[in-house]
């Protein structure tokens, strides 16, 4: 069957689920073989309507296509089988045995005879290996989990369990856009066709002509449904649709098609084409008034809205000269999109958690972001690792101390004792977590890693429902600030639980807060059920603004993760919802985002992410906005089963999204990077399970067959490269127990970790240049060697400060070699200069050049950079490499620049008098200067949840710096090893690790993890004596990695948990034999999105990038951990200083 035959059946099947068709379209699913339902099946399983699961199964596998189908098919009969016997139905039982399972026994004749030796046991759950055999219903969930794991690996349901992404009524577009097309091709167009039949073509017949067949008396045409279901389709088609009543703004923006425009957009967005100079009426066409269109009849309005699987919006172009898609009642205008949808919106369903309850709130980890945590409707808290799909915790609502709560909420628990959570947040750092009830009380409880949870406070905090909950930092220390029923909002020590203010002014009931800091001011947003925003400082003094939000409802207020842009989702008591971006300095609604449902069933929440997009959940979906465009996004259904208003809460770094269920559970939702992210904790649960690799799939009763499964099964992971022996004779079959069941020799993630993992572990050795990927950037100017250099924050360039005083910058071009137009080591980018050929060239007036200590600083939307080669510090445009101002002429001299986090205004700079000057450019003033080093300042790093600045300089010294009033809070000499010596004046440097809280510091002599507030060393890596000093290091962009490099031009990857050496680069891999044995890299960059690309600065001038292989996808293996494996962060106990012998011995 050709290709588009295959989508003409997805249309049908499409138009049939729109029609509730149900029956047809699971037997049309059949009968092609395109799609299989696993909704579907897993229905079907679970009743037990054992006949339709085999013949559903039928028209995609036979029992004797390959292991995988065998597997599935004797899951099922056996479990067919066990009913049987449960309901001691022995006819029945007999009948399966000879018809259905015996087919097996030519592949396992001893598990067969145990099988059938079942009959013999007056209840099967006798036999040792079912013992554990429960009851009818949690033993079919139990297979269904194994079915689906067999489904998803064999390779003929391969591209068959993703239904396309379809806009809705695709085929009915199609049928309108041909009619209008018939239409415009009749001699004599009638302003008002009467279309009766698809049989054959339109055709506007003379007055007295002949007509079209009636379809009056055709059967097939005998339920074609009235006209008038759909709405019209138009979009320069023939034919204006009747009049129909059209709300105001609507009406106004349509009759004026070629004048309107979509509002300003903010410089620097992302999307293919800037809507702010493409007119609305080109991005979504409209008919002209005098051009009526034609409106295919459809079927009745309420079908429609009752849709079972809404396909979200198609990745197809929309050309300006197309239809406009059909759109249904409530669903606007604006879902038909002109633009590319980003690939890093988490939208693939990767995790579905079974809850129990309905999801009121949820919070990942701020750090370790794979735990999620989440309160219900029932008062029930749970901690949940979605990595491994593991409940970590589940605690049901209890006080802790009735006699310390009031006598009003003791008596009102004795009369209801029900209670619901409102919210769940972690505190910035991690370490505790707060939950906030419909009933009076907070409780905080502390984190200590994996299921350790312990009380720490319970406050009986408000009269009435606490609703909303949030951690904040005023005057340096951890706050809980909390509102309730009661209107006010009350501030509360995290640690004491002693209360510290307590807000009053609103006439309603408090229902969010949000706490903020702006230039060192610290105050909280709250608003109320009668729709006011109040905006309070740490003071008592009262309420220092009062706006009026959008719905005059149930509003929720949040910034952009750089805290630099203010947003509000409120639902007004009618229904409408509206999502706002705030100009905070007018206290005016700057933007209004379109496309959510009017007349909402429930409160919409949304959250932002990437200070780039927002999501709300709405009408059964999630829908995401560009930040600075008005118009929708996209939307995904995430596979269907959703509310109509779920609640989401995206993970700190946007990979991940968790959206509650309609069935009381959790889907998770991830971009590319959140599925790598999963991937590594199958692998991890993959490897643990390593020694188990050699049990059967299914295990057999007697000794005698295990033996023989186990050999089965060892032959099979010898195969070539560790792939599954398809035509191997022997075939182990799972077990009878139903719940120790293992699929790790079916499980696709078998072939990639395969000819990785051994017994004994060995370091990836990296010798020649076609054992990874690498390119040398091209340079037509007299450089002598590279001192900085940096990906910029796009990850499509980069820029190196050469110790000339000249910058170069290297641009990847988008091309049909690179897609994505970011930088790779695949294809060669260009040096870049701007046209008039001018160079970003700093002072270097009065300037030694050996002495000059180069640096510079890009700022975070890569528009210009901060730049120093010992001489004035000068400031570029990045697109015209135009000198935009110089200051700070030395002495003394700056040797290093860092960019405050919340502010581009504010810059810490490092000065060779050992100093540190916090310097404002927008007023040019020296706001602070710090002293605490006594020697020239080589590295700074600014840490945005600690609200620390972290110093290091080359007196080897450590210091820490509070950004709140810039006072000196902790200091530690930096160790040198035994036995190694440095130089007089040796650099040390940070760099932060992605959680916030440990840095990494980069010593010739070591590399070491950083505790911040403690300075305490976790982690230390030594070269042995003889080996060279290192010259550089830095994070990988996930903090997953270390990238050093050394003195002899080899270059080192480190899993940055242990600090254990997973893989090393050679000089010979990259520097051809003809290059002088003394270049080496001086410095290391790493790529901002992709964590296994780097790039070096080399000695002689070069720039190298470098990245695994394609098919190796990653560097190196990690060495096996003993006693435990290594987490995502550095661990809190200190492990012994120096490296491993083996790390000695290949160091």
């Amino acid at each position: 069957m050709s290709s588009l035959s295959r989508e003409l059946v997805f249309l049908i099947l499409q138009f049939l689920e729109e029609e509730k068709f149900k029956e047809t379209v699971h037997k049309l699913e059949q009968e092609s073989g395109f799609f299989f339902n696993m909704k579907y099946f897993e229905d079907e399983v679970h009743n037990g309507n054992w006949d339709e699961v085999e013949k559903y199964l039928s028209g995609f596998t036979k029992v004797d296509d390959n292991r995988y189908s065998m597997k599935i098919f004797f899951e099922i009969r056996k479990q067919k089988y066990l009913e049987a016997l449960d309901k001691h139905d022995r006819p029945k039982a007999v009948e399966i045995l000879v018809k259905d399972l015996k087919v097996f026994a030519t592949f396992n004749e001893e598990l067969f005879k145990e099988i059938t030796q079942l009959l013999t046991l007056e209840n099967f759950r006798e036999n040792e290996q079912l013992s554990k055999y429960g009851d009818t219903k949690s033993a079919r969930a139990i297979m269904l989990v194994e079915l689906k794991k067999l489904i998803e690996a064999n390779p003929l349901f391969r591209d068959k369990l993703q239904f396309p992404n379809l806009k809705n009524s695709r085929l009915r577009t199609l049928i309108n856009q041909s009619l209008n097309w018939q239409h415009q091709l009749c001699k004599n167009p009638r302003p008002n066709p009467d279309i009766k039949t698809l049989f054959v073509d339109h055709s506007c017949g003379q007055p007295n002509g002949a007509r079209a067949p009636s379809p009056a008396n055709n059967p097939l045409l005998g339920s074609l449904p009235k006209a008038g279901g759909l709405p019209p389709l138009g979009a320069h088609g023939p034919f204006q649709p009747a009049p129909a009543t059209v709300p105001a703004p609507l009406a106004s923006w349509m009759s004026n098609p070629s004048t309107v425009t979509h509002p300003a957009v903010s410089g620097g967005s992302a999307i293919g084409l800037g809507a702010s100079s493409i007119p609305a009426a080109l991005k979504h066409p409209r008919t002209p008034p005098t051009n009526p269109s034609i409106d295919y009849p459809s079927a009745d309005s309420d079908h429609i809205s009752k849709r079972t699987r809404p396909l979200g919006i198609s990745d197809e172009v929309n050309l300006p000269v197309n239809m406009l898609p059909i759109t249904f009642p409530g669903h606007g205008h604006g879902h038909g999109q002109a633009f590319n949808v980003p690939d890093d919106l988490p939208k693939i369903v990767l995790r579905t958690l079974n809850q129990g309850s309905s999801p009121m709130s949820m919070d990942f980890h701020p750090v370790q972001q794979t735990l999620l945590l989440v309160g219900t409707n029932v008062g029930d808290i749970a901690l949940w690792e979605v990595g491994s799909r593991e409940r970590l915790i589940l605690k049901n609502f209890k006080v802790w101390d009735l006699t310390a709560c009031t006598m009003l909420l003791q008596g009102a628990l004795v009369k209801d004792p029900g209670v619901s959570v409102n919210r769940v947040t972690w505190s910035p750092d991690g370490a505790l977590f707060g939950v906030a009830y419909s009933r009076h009380i907070v409780q905080i409880y502390s984190y200590h890693g994996t299921d350790d949870v312990r009380q720490h406070l319970e406050i009986d905090a408000h009269v009435g429902g606490v609703n909303d909950l949030a951690f904040s930092y005023p005057n340096k220390q951890l706050c809980v600030i909390t509102c309730g029923d009661d209107k006010t909002i009350k501030v509360w020590d995290a640690v004491s639980g002693a209360k510290q203010y307590t807000f009053e002014g609103h006439e309603a009931s408090v229902y969010s807060v949000c706490p903020h800091y702006k230039e060192n001011i610290q105050f909280i947003f709250s608003t109320a059920l009668d729709g006011k925003i109040k905006a309070w400082l740490y003071d008592n003094l009262g309420s220092r603004v009062d706006y009026d939000a959008p719905g005059r409802w149930c509003t929720t207020m949040a910034y952009s993760a750089d805290g630099t842009r203010l947003f509000s989702c409120g639902t007004s008591k009618e229904g409408d919802s509206a999502i706002v971006e705030w100009n905070e300095s007018e206290g005016a609604v700057r933007r209004t985002y379109q496309g959510l449902r009017k007349r909402s069933s429930g409160v919409v929440q949304f959250d932002t992410t990437k200070n780039r997009f927002l999501a709300a959940g709405d009408d059964f979906s999630i829908k995401f906005w560009d930040m600075d465009n008005i118009q929708l996004l996209t939307t995904t259904d995430a596979d269907g089963g959703l509310p109509s208003s779920p609640r989401i809460r995206f993970n700190r770094d946007g990979s991940l999204l968790a959206v509650s269920t309609s069935d009381n559970g959790i889907k998770i939702l991830a971009n590319s990077d959140g599925v790598r992210l999963l991937r590594t904790f199958e692998n991890l649960s993959y490897d643990a399970s390593r020694a188990e690799a050699s049990k059967p799939t299914i295990s057999p009763i007697s000794p005698a067959v295990a033996a023989a499964a186990a050999a089965a099964a060892s032959a099979s992971a010898a195969t070539s490269n560790g792939l599954a022996d398809r035509s191997a004779p022997v075939v182990a079959i799972a077990g009878m127990n139903g719940d120790a069941r293992s699929l790790g020799d079916v499980k696709p993630r078998i072939s990639e970790e395969t000819g990785e993992k051994s017994k004994i572990w060995k370091l990836t050795e990296i010798n020649e240049p076609s054992q990874c990927r690498s390119v040398r950037l091209a340079e037509n100017l007299r450089v002598t060697k590279i001192s900085k250099l940096i990906f910029t924050n796009s990850g499509s360039a980069i820029l190196a400060l050469a110790s000339n005083a000249t910058h170069l910058l290297w641009k990847w071009q988008r091309n049909e070699r690179n897609a994505s137009g970011k930088a790779t080591a695949s294809v060669l980018p260009q040096l870049w200069q701007p046209a008039s050929g001018i160079l970003m060239t700093n002072d270097i007036t009065d300037t030694n050049p050996e002495e000059a200590v180069p640096c510079f600083a890009l700022s975070k939307n890569d528009s210009y950079v901060m730049s120093a080669s010992g001489g004035k510090i000068s400031l570029f445009n990045m697109m015209t490499f135009k000198m935009m101002a110089t200051f700070m002429a030395p002495p003394p001299a700056a040797t290093f620049l860092a960019f405050h986090p919340q502010d581009n205004n504010i810059i810490a700079i490092g000065m060779d008098d050992s100093s540190i000057q916090i310097y404002n450019v927008r007023v040019d003033e020296v706001k602070s200067k710090l002293k605490g080093h006594s020697k020239r300042i080589t590295g700074l790093a600014f840490s945005h949840v600690l609200n620390v600045l972290v110093s290091s300089g080359a007196d080897a010294q450590l210091c820490v710096w509070s950004t709140d009033g810039w006072e000196k809070q902790k200091a530690r000499f930096l160790p040198v090893p035994a036995g190694r010596t440095t130089t007089a004046i040796s650099d040390t440097r940070v760099q932060f690790h992605q959680d916030q809280l440990h840095f990494l510091l980069v010593h010739e002599t070591q590399l070491a993890i950083y505790e911040t507030t403690k300075l305490d060393c976790v982690k230390q890596w030594v070269p042995r004596e003889s080996s060279a000093s290192i010259t550089n290091a830095t994070f990988s962009c996930d903090s997953q990695l270390v990238y050093a490099s050394f003195l002899d031009a080899t270059v080192c990857i480190f899993n940055s948990a242990s600090l254990r050496l997973r893989c090393r680069i050679n000089p010979s891999a990259y520097l051809p034999s003809s290059i002088s044995s003394s270049v080496h890299p001086l410095v290391i960059a790493a790529h901002p999105q992709e964590a296994n690309q780097f790039a070096l600065g080399l000695s002689d001038g070069g720039v190298h990038v470098f990245e695994p292989l394609e098919s190796e996808g990653k560097w190196g293996v990690p060495q096996p951990i003993e006693n435990g494996s290594a987490s995502s962060t550095p661990a809190p106990a200190p492990t012994p200083v120096g490296a491993t012998a083996s790390e000695q011995a290949q160091r």
